[in-house]
């Protein structure tokens, strides 16, 4: 450990790697629980593995912006410490997959020497904060919203009322009313906005792809642009306090929006606002690092060779941008992996010739701004070197998909396999498509969604199918129908056929036949209204019948072994150990993290750590006593029910009442002082409730 404390400017930053490195420790030797430790490093970024023994490693990029010497460190962190490939995923992060978990202490300490965090890449935490690649530099925006992503971020990374949430929480930021952040299918989705000359935003809340897509509601249709971050804190307070905590299927903020109500959940977030410090965060949008070309002397000289597949790329790959002369440049990335070499060599070309910066997309490819129309050829030849020329950035042919089986602990059929061999029949067969942007394919290894198959205009999910004879085969959802709208508005696709995985590209070319021959110019989500879900589902029904399956679909694509459903390989199972002292010990923890907190004068914070004492105090004692504990409203409330109504705990007043004052007072330097005087008190009486109990027998 020592070799990298010395390294780390950040003391917190510091803390929380040998945090991490001792917890690993104790984890390997049995002494922390396997379900808390999963939860203690999902939060840091370290994420399990389809393959035993190794870990994957989310990096956290806001927005996708990654400055060159970032691209250069993150390169050299993979060569070191997995096997030199980089993937790009949906939200604009960075994967590195096959790390070992004792070496993930240094490794985060290698990337924070160019700022680069892991911390809540994963977890119950807010994840990437995502925004339109082109937010800067968009020729349709309002204005830029990176700023406002940035302050987001930073406000929200390490805060307490975001650390131990019930399900993860997604927010992103678009840059017009194109709504290329896709704000309906996110649990926060903001779009910007200019009202009487005032920046801000409309907001949209309790969005969600997975097996139960849901369309975000308008929960402001205008909010000034300083009102932003004490609204999310607001509603992630709401959302820590009253949303689902053991069944994970219900756990996310759209299943809590629809059981309580908009209306109502849009009251206890401004009854909120008492217990928040600061009522009105403006941001300052000028201080903010924008984008800057550096100043180019000399135009090299290029000799095009051909000039017909420049052209094409030209036509598909150069994007617009509002900043006179220049133009940014798609790059598209199969599948969003690279390696490191390429990596490397792409830092360089955009820091000696660009901004020194790359925007990573939520189709996972590349976006290079700022390249000035004179180098446009230059830069062809040089991204060409490194194979980044294929043509239709965005179009038709750049099919996304989510790692599926080949590193996915939930992966159930190959969705890297089924995208390459779709965009193969595409470029071969439908060459009048590597310039359509209109059509949306998209590709999840399962329910989940990550590929984001379920608001694409053509999705695949992963399934399996059963024969007669019980013989398992991988299959493929076949879903139609969905898409983005612009401002806030979208359409989810329709589950409407279920098909061996062999026969994707066949369904694939029913639809676009279907499709040429009869759309007479309509897109395809409004051919799609006209014609429906049972049209399509007579187009491919025959392909559903699993009564005459081949030796070949039993072989998933991109493998040549049998099919065998492996939903997972479990993680190393730690020994027994007392998860109630368990939890009084984090109680403990967290009460002197808000004493750290209080004696920095970040009252709002010592608050929170307090108020998370007293309900992991509460919920201690409710697990020991089998009682449920899968929601904070519901552990106070129970906690009043059985031990302070009867009598067994005597705190002078209800539960409800001492914790529930974390929403009625503001956070001054009074309130949090007594309230962790509060919560110091209550964890105390809680374990001499339990010493007590054990003595005498009755504890579980």
């Amino acid at each position: 450990m020592q070799s990298f404390r010395t390294e780390i400017e950040n003391p917190i930053v510091e803390r929380d790697i040998i945090e991490l490195a001792n917890k690993i420790e104790l984890f390997n030797n049995g002494k922390i629980d396997e379900e808390k430790f999963r939860s203690l490093r999902l939060a840091r970024g370290v994420y399990g593995q389809r393959q035993e023994g190794v870990q994957m490693i989310r990096i956290k990029l806001p927005y996708g912006k990654v400055k060159s010497n970032q691209l250069r460190r993150i390169a050299e962190v993979s060569d070191e410490y997995s096997r030199g490939r980089l993937h790009i995923t949906t939200r604009q992060d960075i994967q590195i997959h096959y790390v070992d978990l004792n070496r993930t202490p240094e490794l985060w300490a290698e990337l924070e020497r160019d700022d680069v965090t892991l911390r809540e890449a994963c977890g119950n935490t807010v994840r990437n904060i995502t925004a339109s690649e082109l937010a800067g530099i968009d020729v349709n925006e309002p204005f830029d919203v990176s700023p406002y992503a940035d302050a987001m971020f930073r406000f929200f990374l390490r805060n307490p009322i975001c650390q131990e949430m019930g399900r993860k929480f997604k927010v992103s930021f678009s840059s017009s009313d194109d709504d290329t952040g896709l704000s309906y299918m996110h649990d926060l989705g903001f779009i910007a906005k200019i009202k009487n000359g005032v920046r801000g935003f409309k907001v949209m809340i309790g969005g969600g792809l997975g097996s139960q897509p849901r369309h975000a509601d308008v929960l402001y249709e205008f909010l000034p642009s300083d009102k932003i971050i004490p609204v999310m804190e607001g509603v992630l307070r709401i959302f820590d306090r009253h949303g689902e905590r053991k069944s994970r299927a219900k756990a996310r903020m759209k299943f809590l929006i629809k059981d309580i109500g908009l209306e109502a959940f849009k009251e206890l977030v401004t009854s909120e606002q008492n217990a928040i410090e600061f009522k009105s965060v403006p941001i300052d949008a000028q201080a903010y690092e924008a984008s800057k070309p550096i100043t180019i002397t000399a135009i090299p000289k290029v000799e095009i060779k051909d000039q017909k597949a420049f052209e094409t790329w030209k036509s598909t790959n150069l994007i617009p941008q509002k900043q006179e002369g220049y133009v940014a440049i798609g790059i598209k990335v199969l599948l969003g992996d690279f390696y490191t070499d390429k990596a490397r060599l792409l830092a360089d070309l955009v820091e000696n010739y660009a901004a020194g910066e790359l925007r990573l997309t939520l189709r996972q490819n590349i976006v290079i701004p700022f390249v000035k129309h004179d180098l446009i050829p230059f830069f062809y030849q040089e991204l060409e070197k490194l194979g980044f020329v294929e043509a239709g950035y965005n179009k038709a042919v750049d099919i996304t998909a989510c790692p599926g089986t080949d590193t996915c602990n939930l992966g159930i059929a190959s969705s890297t396999g089924i995208a390459a061999e779709l965009e193969r029949v595409i470029k071969a067969e439908y060459p009048q498509y590597l310039n359509n942007q209109d059509l949306v394919i998209k590709i999840s290894g399962c329910m989940n969604a990550c590929g984001q198959h379920n608001m694409a205009n053509i999705g695949f999910q992963g399934m399996t199918v059963r024969t007669p004879d019980k013989l398992v085969a991988p299959a493929l959802q076949v879903l139609l129908g969905g898409g983005n709208l612009g401002d806030g508005n979208g359409l989810f696709a329709d589950k409407v056929a279920k098909v061996p995985s062999k026969r994707g590209p066949e369904a694939l070319r029913r639809i676009l036949d279907d499709y040429e021959a009869n759309a007479n110019g309509k897109k395809f989500v409004d051919y799609y209204k006209v014609t429906g879900e049972r049209y399509f589902y007579d187009l491919l029904n025959d392909l559903q019948d699993v009564t005459n399956l081949t030796q070949n679909d039993f072989i998933d694509w991109g493998n040549d072994q049998e099919y065998v459903k492996e939903i997972g390989i479990g993680e190393c199972a730690g020994v027994v150990i007392d998860l109630i002292s368990t939890l009084f010990l984090e109680s403990e923890e967290k009460i002197e993290n808000a004493k750290e907190a209080f004696n920095h004068k970040v009252y709002s914070s010592a608050i929170y750590h307090a108020y998370s004492s007293m309900v992991n105090s509460a919920k201690a004692l409710l697990l020991a006593e089998d009682k449920k504990t899968n929601i904070h409203a519901g552990i106070i409330s129970q906690f009043d029910e059985f031990f302070v109504e009867n009598g067994l705990i005597n705190l002078g007043v209800s539960f409800s009442e001492l914790i529930y004052q974390i929403n009625k007072q503001s956070p001054s330097k009074e309130f949090a002082s007594k309230y962790i005087e509060n919560a110091t008190d209550f964890l105390q009486k809680v374990r001499t409730y339990r010493e007590a109990e054990t003595l005498s027998g009755k504890a579980v």
